[in-house]
């Protein structure tokens, strides 16, 4: 399987709007934007020339999800089933279809595969909060 990118850190937030002012005062980060959705809030904060990183209200759990770019989810999939990887069902995020693997010692990670280009440029500059 070939990872193309590191695209997404998604942070757990408890509390988005505060925790995206103290990355945009205190680490110098561009935000990208503030949503509100389906009950809960994301932003997308790019606090250097890395991968940016999502304040994810909804997200459970204390660690990151890292969030990598594949050709073809689902031949990453069934590549990564065969080498006895624990791979989730597919859902969706704005991008694309995404699926979770459950790595040893609680690390989170993720395979997603862009099928929505655009998206990304949709969002920007949105703030809802």
């Amino acid at each position: 399987m070939k990872i193309e990118s590191l695209d997404f850190i998604y942070m757990p937030s408890p509390d988005p709007a505060a925790e995206l002012e103290w990355f945009a005062a205190t680490l110098d980060a561009e935000i990208v934007f503030a949503i509100e959705a389906f009950g809960t809030r994301v932003a997308m904060v790019r606090p250097g020339s890395g991968p940016p990183i999502l304040l994810a209200g909804h997200l459970a759990g204390e660690r990151p999800v890292l969030v990598f770019r594949v050709a073809s989810l689902d031949a990453a999939a069934a590549e990564l089933e065969a080498a006895g990887a624990d791979v989730s069902e597919e859902f969706g995020i704005p991008h694309g279809p995404i699926r979770e693997i459950h790595a040893p010692g609680g690390h989170r990670l993720a395979i997603y595969e862009l099928t929505r280009p655009g998206r990304a440029e949709s969002l920007a500059g949105r703030r809802d909060f």
